[in-house]
Order: structure tokens, then sequence, then C-alpha cells
């Protein structure tokens, strides 16, 4: 992941993790899985994260939709089958391509992510 992707990816991440307003930590989550699905790891460990929320919410729906996308998240990265600006939450379907904010999609450009949506 390049380093000015990593750094905002990072910033979502530390966002989605932090205590403080769940709505504000689900926009982070969502927004930092926009940026990790083409890499494997780092969208699985995205996913991992909206688990934790899930489960945090006690939101049943949404804990077996986060383990379903834990098991799917990497191979659909590894060979780039994942739906372009999916916000990765289970009220999205698993293949829905989704708007990117601008600003999301411009540092997906930078890094050479070729994008449908």
């Amino acid at each position: 992941m390049p380093r000015a992707l990593h750094a905002a990816y990072n910033a979502e991440m530390t966002t989605a993790r932090t205590p403080g307003p769940v709505a504000g930590r689900w926009r982070a989550a969502e927004r930092a899985h926009i940026l990790s699905q083409p890499w494997p790891m780092a969208h699985t460990r995205t996913h991992a994260v909206m688990f934790r929320l899930a489960l945090r919410e006690r939101d049943l729906t949404e804990v077996l939709g986060q383990l379903v996308r834990l098991v799917v998240a990497a191979p659909g990265s590894a060979a780039g089958k994942y739906p372009d600006g999916n916000t990765g939450r289970t009220r999205a379907d698993l293949t829905t391509p989704m708007p990117i904010p601008g600003d999301l999609a411009a540092l997906l450009r930078a890094a050479g992510i070729a994008m449908e949506s």
C-alpha cells in the first residue's frame, strides 16, 4: 500500500478503534474499508475491526455479516474481485459497487488503482 494511502488508511482505522461516538467509528471503518479493498491483509483487518464494532453494539446481523466478510475479504482482494466503493457493512450487498468519496478516489487513483465506479 503506497505511503499516502497507508497514512489515510491508518488514520481511519485509528478513529474506528478509538472510543467515541459509534456512528463516527463506523464511518471511519467504512472509509478504511474502501481504501483497503485492493490489499488482502488490510481488507481483512478492516473487517476484523467492523466485527468488533458489531459485537460491541450487540448487532447480530452485522456480526454474522462480518464473519462472512472475514472469510471472503482476502481471497476477493487477491483475485481483484471486490466491488469498488462498497462500505463493507452488512447492509451493503457483498457485490454491490458504491460511489467512492472524492478524497478517497483521489488517493486510490494516485496509488494506481483502477476503479469502475
